[in-house]
């Protein structure tokens, strides 16, 4: 199947340097359906030249659109740092894993296999680990962790912002008994899928990690537990905590600090 594109130009109103954005169609034969998503490219992009990629997940609710629309000159961090940047669809409550009681729901293999391959096919990529990160805020730091804690051989480095990433004091929101099954009923779906469970998976400097949570935000004990344990097990990562809520106003800022850590990471090869 041909993908559909459609360009966009965003200028800077003070200079000449422009980024592009792609909104692409990417067929999911894992879940029979297609999926949008904005690719965005420096204003350098060649075909003859390869460029570092970071994913971007969106929260509970949102949609691809949200980090260029909600969160002020996100795009324009792809000239800052020369990279690429991919804005998935990640559904309204998919929480990016394969959901064990709901067959349609298939995030972890769309974005880990099937939006990987489309963008190493259709855009001019570094196309392994060494040139590929993700992150994202909410549902979409819980998705980028869980994504890269399991797909090692896929994604070198890996960020959460706001992420959901110990759910299990969460039991009857956000529609995880529908992804997931009861807790009553299913526990082992819980504790398998919930990302402060799953760090038995890495190994000191396995991924480049960066987590980062507002003090006033209702995730915040949970990445703060989170970050002591990935220190108990000698897992070095990046560990930011300041003032702020779960609001755009904390992810608009604290997505530069996540792209500034890839962009050191891609940086080391």
């Amino acid at each position: 199947m041909k993908p559909f594109i459609a360009c966009i130009l965003f200028f800077f109103s003070f200079s000449a340097i422009a980024v592009q954005l792609d909104t692409v169609l990417i067929f999911s034969a894992a879940m029979e359906k297609e999926i949008p998503a904005i690719v965005v490219t420096p204003s350098n992009y060649s075909p003859d030249k390869r460029f570092p990629v970071v994913y971007l997940l969106h929260g509970y609710s949102g949609n691809y659109t949200n980090w260029t629309s909600l969160a002020s000159g996100t795009q324009y961090l792809a000239d800052r740092h020369n990279l690429i940047l991919v804005m998935p669809d990640g559904g309204y409550s998919s929480w990016y894993f394969d959901s064990p009681m709901d067959p349609t729901i298939r995030y972890e293999t769309f974005i880990s296999q099937e939006l990987v391959e489309f963008v190493d096919r259709n855009f001019s990529t570094i196309a392994s680990r060494e040139g590929r990160a993700i992150t994202g805020l909410s549902m979409g730091g819980h998705g980028a962790l869980y994504i890269a804690f399991r797909h090692q051989e896929i994604f070198g480095a890996a960020g959460s912002m706001s992420g959901g990433v110990d759910f299990l004091p969460f039991t009857n929101r956000w529609n995880l008994p529908q992804l997931l099954g009861s807790f009553e009923e299913f526990p082992e779906n819980w504790e398998q899928n919930t990302i402060i469970n799953l760090t038995h998976l890495l190994t000191p400097n396995s991924l480049a990690l960066i987590i980062d949570c507002g003090t006033e935000d209702f995730f915040y004990e949970q990445n703060r537990a989170l970050h002591k344990k990935l220190k108990y097990n000698n897992i070095p990562h990046d560990f930011i905590s300041r003032p702020g809520a779960h609001n755009w106003a904390y992810w608009t800022n604290a997505v530069k600090f996540q792209l500034l850590f890839f962009s050191e990471f891609f940086g080391r090869y």
